[in-house]
């Protein structure tokens, strides 16, 4: 598939591990960096630009991959301008979902090592599959997620450190397995996230690290479509939430506005199911992923035949991978033993605009939104990093 212009790959261009570019995962550790976290290495090489900065505030905009920014700047002109001057493409990581992504932010690390390696995995040993943002304790978030977080790191080092968000999500699973560390502060909405976030920063004394996070664009990319007209009130309300950081930043601090990953609206044609489709149900024993991304757990001794069914129905829709291969790609990192049976023995990856619903047996909604993301696409793991001085 050909490049955009300036170079930048095409939308549906499948992109792998060795794509060039700084990675989310490297977001904290040079935040650390910057603030004198002993130890730190700075791999987006913020020292340079943000030298003398002592309060660091990083926001995720859930939604927001790189591509697209040029729908939102029409909507978005603080995003805009930023677009145009002080931002940079990251490499979100695979599976391109929030849960991954926001562990892989809070760690540093990449998904093999941390565990939360997809939306839905199953947990090794059951017949039962974990949704990660419906995580409370079971199973422990310290033994699901061993590695320590940035926050921690951060906060052993002497760094003053919050946690910004939705007011539900605070001792969630998810949230203890990215952002333990961070004294939690909830709150709903652009203004009241801006006003947290602010506040957080000028109450430190010393070095300061803030991180905060807005879900509504992505909500209203899945419920609507991107580009559709509720996405670019939410996109106008992310706007907001920006110029009001921006203007609010103390003159020792600096902000950084990143993403989990992008969205593709999926057409109704491009829609397999496999509920409803025998040859995809036969030898499966659990399904798990999401609709882009599919891990299939299957019965014993069926992983040819599985394999063989699936590349037949899909053909070109998809690439369906056995786990070892997934692995050996590289996406993963490395992953430890107890960590590799939460990835499917069969890995189906969607192509271009398709993808693999469950009707029945995932939560009703799941199958009729109009966004989704996960898989390989440049439009699905591509985010923007801002880096703005107060």
């Amino acid at each position: 598939m050909t490049a955009e212009p300036g170079g930048r790959p095409a939308p549906l261009e499948i992109l792998g591990p060795d794509h060039g570019g700084g990675r989310l995962a490297e977001v904290l550790p040079s935040a650390l960096a910057v603030l004198g976290v002993p130890g730190s290495t700075d791999p987006l090489g913020l020292r340079p630009a943000l030298a003398g900065v002592r309060r660091i505030a990083v926001l995720l905009v859930d939604g927001l991959g790189w591509y697209q920014l040029p729908t939102a700047a029409p909507y978005a002109p603080t995003l805009a301008g930023l677009a145009a001057t002080v931002a940079r493409p990251l490499i979100a990581g695979f599976p391109s979902t929030t849960p991954t992504s926001l562990v892989s932010l809070g760690t540093g690390v990449a998904p093999g090592a941390h565990g939360v390696l997809g939306f839905t995995v199953r947990v090794p040993g059951t017949d039962r599959v974990l949704t990660h943002t419906d995580w409370a304790a079971d199973p422990s978030p310290l033994r699901w997620q061993p590695v320590s977080t940035q926050l921690e790191r951060a906060r052993a080092a002497g760094v003053t450190t919050t946690v910004v968000s939705r007011p539900e999500f605070g001792g969630s699973g998810l949230t203890v397995a990215a952002n333990r560390g961070g004294d939690f502060r909830g709150a709903v909405g652009g203004d009241a996230v801006a006003t947290a976030m602010l506040a957080a920063l000028a109450a430190g004394t010393g070095p300061t690290l803030v991180s905060g996070y807005h879900a509504d664009l992505d909500r209203h990319g899945h419920l609507s479509g991107v580009d559709s007209a509720p996405w670019r009130v939410a996109a106008t309300e992310v706007d907001a939430l920006v110029a009001r950081l921006v203007d609010g930043l103390p003159p020792d601090a600096a902000l950084l506005v990143t993403a989990d990953h992008g969205q593709l609206d999926i057409p109704a044609a491009h829609r397999f199911d496999l509920d409803i489709d025998p040859r995809l149900r036969a030898g499966v024993r659990l399904v798990a992923g999401e609709a882009r991304v599919r891990y299939l757990h299957v019965e014993p001794g069926a992983v040819d035949d599985v394999r063989a069914a699936w590349s037949e129905v899909l053909g070109a829709a998809a690439r369906v991978r056995t786990r070892d291969e997934v692995v050996a790609t590289g996406w993963f990192g490395p992953v430890p033993e107890e960590h590799l049976g939460r990835i499917g023995d069969v890995v189906v990856i969607c192509n271009d605009t398709y993808a693999v619903m469950a009707s029945r047996t995932e939560r009703p909604m799941a199958s009729k939104l109009m966004a989704y993301h996960g898989s390989d696409t440049a439009a699905e793991l591509t985010v923007p990093l801002l880096v703005v001085r107060g």
